[in-house]
């Protein structure tokens, strides 16, 4: 395959830039979910209870249909064709979502997640895809895609949330601004897809059945159409708060049964099993910590709109401009994390998974500490200033650094070989099951009643702690777990 002087294949800028502009539109349209369910004049005027947990059943969605797309992928379509109409879902979803009624807003989310999961999965393969000989040219090449990941993030709630903000405009426009970063990802890919020609093709599977797996595909999607019918019809309702505790407990049981099928039945040896124990554990921190850091998008979002001070004289700052600070802060410090594991590793000083997780967790708890005084004091003596926020979404980002790119190492590393596709799908399984718990702690501290914010949040400080203290304290013993592995 062809490369460019940087020594990189030139098919990764066409990943890179499809990657910034999906990105954009969904972090655009995200930045504008909360403040539009809840707002009553221009809005669909829905409770902050029930938009709370309808945006955590949504990031919970996107997460987990990132498994079933994979399958599609990898079995179906092939990885380049499914990251396509993945592209062409998305765009079609916020075409809906623009039509600005309850009705399409509920069915373009839907879309739009379900073509978030197709592509989500088998972009990320086509990256390694790439890259076959491995090494660290291909992390390298990761990174590059990451960053293109948080550069759309960056810049999709700063246009979104002017347009919405800017007269004339409104919300009609900023959701619109979403489907033209879609439609122009799609553009993009077109223009440059012969980049990527021979890569993620589809494969052969031995004794596959393609027509009775497409068949299986297309009832499942016709039971999907069935049920939106009978929802929008008013024949079945359902009340998201009750949806996102039954999702939960779902998730939970799912993610159970699973994990003790693989260790009684699953003919792993002494040393797998370990390596499983220590995954289980990885699963539910990484169920906590997206509980908590997805904040960011819900009752946070909302403590921006009501509780801070966003006026610059005459003009007013965008409340969707905050949601532009994580990936921002993502840019500006994976750098210096990265370094410092590097000049600590020189040193001789070698933080195992678990210590890294342990610290993220600790971070997570000082932000939220953070915020127990900004919601003490904006009882107190009314709005707060941004700097709030700010110290509260440094703290979350720099735990975000710590968990996530580890995390996912590590699930790749402890996997037995032959389920490290399944050990990845239940590892975003553990985030979906995170965000549906953070639409349910945001609804519990976003009410009428703001005094239940600084009391909730009080507990997630202690829970954080309390988890990122014993996963330091039991460091040592937990990596013996990793038998095998460094």
């Amino acid at each position: 395959m062809t490369s460019e002087p940087t020594g990189h294949p030139r098919g990764l800028r066409t990943l890179f830039f499809t990657e910034m502009w999906e990105r954009w539109s969904y972090y655009g349209m995200r930045a504008l979910m909360v403040p539009f369910m809840t707002m009553a004049s221009g809005g669909i005027g829905l409770e902050k209870k029930e938009a709370m947990a309808i945006f955590g059943l949504y990031l919970a969605t996107v997460y987990a249909s990132a498994f079933p797309g994979g399958w599609v992928g990898d079995r179906l379509m092939g990885t380049k064709r499914a990251v396509w109409w993945g592209g062409v879902a998305i765009a079609l979803g916020h075409l809906v979502l623009a039509m600005h009624g309850r009705t399409p807003f509920f069915l373009g989310l839907l879309i739009i997640a379900l073509g978030s999961g197709l592509l989500k999965s088998n972009m990320s393969a086509l990256v390694g895809l790439l890259y076959p000989e491995g090494g660290q040219r291909r992390d390298a090449g990761f990174t590059i895609f990451y960053m293109g990941i948080n550069l759309g993030a960056f810049v999709g709630p700063l246009i979104s949330g002017w347009l919405q903000q800017s007269e004339g405009m409104g919300w009609r426009w900023a959701f619109g601004s979403a489907t033209a970063g879609m439609f122009l990802g799609l553009v993009q890919w077109q223009l440059t897809r012969k980049a990527l020609e021979g890569v993620g093709e589809r494969i052969d599977h031995p004794g596959q059945n393609l027509k009775r797996e497409w068949g299986l595909l297309c009832a499942a999607l016709l039971a999907l159409a069935a049920v939106v019918i009978l929802c929008v019809s008013g024949v079945i309702t359902l009340d998201p708060v009750w949806l996102a505790h039954a999702v939960t407990m779902v998730i939970s049981v799912v993610a159970a049964l699973f994990f003790a099928w693989l260790l009684l039945f699953g003919g792993l040896d002494g040393d797998e099993r370990a390596r499983v124990g220590l995954i289980i554990m990885l699963f539910g921190i990484c169920a906590l910590f997206w509980a908590g850091f997805e904040q960011m998008g819900s009752s946070f979002n909302v403590f921006a709109e009501e509780h801070t001070v966003r006026e610059i004289g005459s003009w007013v700052i965008p409340t969707a401009w905050f949601q532009s600070v994580n990936p921002l802060f993502v840019i500006l410090f994976s750098p210096v994390v990265a370094l410092l594991w590097q000049v600590l590793g020189r040193r001789g000083i070698s933080l195992s998974m678990t210590t890294k997780m342990g610290v993220a967790m600790l971070l997570l708890a000082l932000g939220f500490g953070l915020a127990v005084l900004a919601a003490h004091r904006a009882l107190d003596v009314g709005k707060v200033w941004p700097l709030w926020l700010l110290g509260i979404y440094l703290c979350h980002t720099l735990g975000e650094l710590c968990l996530s790119p580890v995390g996912l190492s590590a699930v790749t590393k402890l996997s037995p070989h032959r389920y490290t596709g399944q050990m990845m799908g239940i590892w975003f399984l553990g985030t979906s099951l995170g965000d549906v718990l953070s639409g349910i702690i945001a609804g519990e501290v976003s009410g009428d009643a703001m005094t239940a914010m600084p009391v909730i949040f009080t507990r997630v400080v202690w829970i954080s702690s309390i988890a990122g203290l014993l996963l330091l304290i039991f460091a040592k013993p937990l990596q013996k777990l990793a038998r095998g592995v460094k």
